[in-house]
């Protein structure tokens, strides 16, 4: 077993900050679309997913991927949409074990309504902080880390 690489206090202390930081943004977008258009951050992302796909719709299983959750909790939203009328789910043509999840025009028509706040808050809470240069720095590092943890991810299974 190799020993132990212990974080710098330079990484330790960049660390907290990234990890503070990155709660912080995400509380800030959630209580503004919790308080504006009655969604969790996780809905939206759900209807963002579907609204940008062909037909608006997602096998369940990619949608869960795609967002890094389990099929159940995924399932759990889903049912959640369905009851506001956003989402339905349909049977998948080509697998008759799959299922789609298909974002309705109400739920289109919400996603709109909710975009404008979103946006601002996301604009407010990271972007406005930033000036141009340290938003390039912060595309490329955030795209290099997910680039890294993704080929981590194929290699580990």
């Amino acid at each position: 077993m190799s020993e132990t690489r212990w974080l710098s206090p330079d990484e330790q202390s960049t660390w907290r900050a990234y990890l503070n930081a990155h709660r912080l943004l995400l509380d800030a977008v959630d209580a503004q679309l919790r308080r504006d258009s009655g969604m969790p951050h996780a809905y939206y992302e759900i209807l963002v997913r579907l609204s940008d796909t062909p037909d608006r719709a997602l096998r369940m299983s990619v949608l869960a991927d795609g967002l890094r959750v389990s099929a159940s909790r995924l399932s759990h939203a889903i049912a959640r949409l369905e009851e506001r009328g956003w989402v339905r789910r349909e049977d998948c043509p080509t697998d008759k074990r799959g299922q789609l999840a298909v974002l309705t025009d109400e739920g289109f028509a919400a996603l709109a309504a909710a975009a404008p706040g979103h946006v601002e808050a996301v604009r407010g809470a990271l972007f406005d902080a930033l000036d141009p240069e340290q938003v390039r720095w912060l595309g490329a590092i955030s795209q290099t880390l997910a680039d890294h943890l993704a080929s981590r991810e194929r290699r580990t299974g």
